[in-house]
């Protein structure tokens, strides 16, 4: 009876496969279970039937018959309770999809139910989280930045307008129109930066760059600001000290943060930059002798358009540590901000050697 076996074993088989393709058409979880269950049920005994009655000829066909109906009634009742426990937190998640997508972002589902429903909650709740920063993000971005914008671009209105109506001269303002035009480039720049980070098309072309010459010709370029503030510009670089990053992009870091320091350090002050060798990195310092920074300042200064204190306040749209903690970052480096001991701030960031 070897091919009879063989026969009802390949005919349950294939039956099984059958049945399980047409499941997935099944437009909801509850159906998909208890066809699921009733084919798990009907099949095994269909095959014990279909035996018994070849080898046997049994007479209790309506019996075992009987038997697989009742097997099958509750293979099913059980299905669809288990589909109800499953689909229940499969709904709720659902509910607060179309809640978010209602506009309140703030929803989130309750993780509950098997490991497999909690992972999704949580991977859910996740995403909803990072959506929500993301919004918040955009309306930070729009509010600061028209506020930003306006300004200058109502400075550069009056000192067009007042030319025009002859009130002063043309020569008189260009120095005036020449700076409004410059903060309004450096914060076009800063947005143009921040959405290319955001949008991960920041592109490194990484080289050896050496520091000792790097550091001081960007000091160069802070010096007729500097000078004008009365701050005095210092660096010490070991010589040699090489890293390999992208030489542009971390002149945009330096200048960021010498350019933050500036701005905070008051008169007959002094701005320095300091870089030191260490295991596996190199660390640079950016030191001034301002007030230093407030209790709690070191933990969200780095954040987009926070000027709740002095060390985000002033000129500038905020954006300068935002954008020196993404370029950092993307080197696979660090950036972080303390007080010094003699007074003054110090933020530093390091970078791998290799």
């Amino acid at each position: 009876m070897i091919w009879l076996a063989l026969v009802v074993g390949g005919a349950s088989l294939a039956v099984s496969l059958v049945v399980a393709q047409l499941l997935r058409l099944a437009p909801r979880i509850g159906l998909q279970l208890a066809g699921l269950a009733l084919v798990s049920a009907c099949v095994p005994l269909a095959a014990v039937l279909l035996s018994g009655w070849v080898m046997f000829h049994m007479g209790d066909d309506v019996k075992i018959l009987a038997v697989a109906a009742g097997s099958a009634a509750a293979a099913i009742v059980a299905a669809l309770l288990l589909a109800r426990a499953i689909g229940r937190p499969l709904r709720e998640l659902a509910g607060v999809a179309h809640t978010i997508a209602g506009g309140e972002l703030s929803a989130r589902a309750a993780a509950e139910g098997p490991a497999e429903l909690r992972e999704l909650s949580s991977a859910f709740n996740t995403m909803a989280g990072s959506v929500e920063r993301l919004f918040d993000a955009r309306r930070e971005l729009v509010s600061w930045a028209s506020h930003d914008l306006r300004t200058p671009l109502a400075s550069l209105r009056a000192l067009v307008e007042a030319a025009e109506d002859g009130l002063v001269e043309p020569d008189e303002y260009l120095p005036r129109l020449r700076e409004q035009a410059t903060t309004l480039t450096l914060l076009v720049d800063d947005l143009f930066e921040l959405a290319r980070i955001d949008a991960g098309s920041l592109t490194l072309e990484l080289q050896r760059v050496e520091l000792d010459r790097l550091v001081p010709s960007t000091l160069r370029l802070l010096e007729p600001e500097a000078a004008a503030r009365s701050i005095h510009l210092d660096c010490d670089v070991p010589s040699r000290s090489v890293v390999v990053a992208a030489p542009q992009q971390l002149e945009r870091v330096l200048v960021n943060l010498v350019g933050n320091a500036i701005r905070h350090t008051p008169p007959d002050g002094s701005v320095a930059v300091r870089v030191e060798d260490a295991p596996g990195e190199v660390r640079v310092h950016v030191e001034d002798t301002g007030g230093g920074l407030e209790p709690g300042t070191t933990e969200r200064m780095f954040e987009r358009f926070w000027r709740a204190d002095r060390a985000r306040s002033g000129s500038g749209a905020g954006l300068g540590l935002a954008i020196a903690k993404a370029l950092v970052e993307a080197h696979g480096g660090t950036i972080w901000a303390e007080n010094r001991a003699q007074g003054g701030a110090r933020v530093s960031f390091s970078l791998p050697v290799g």
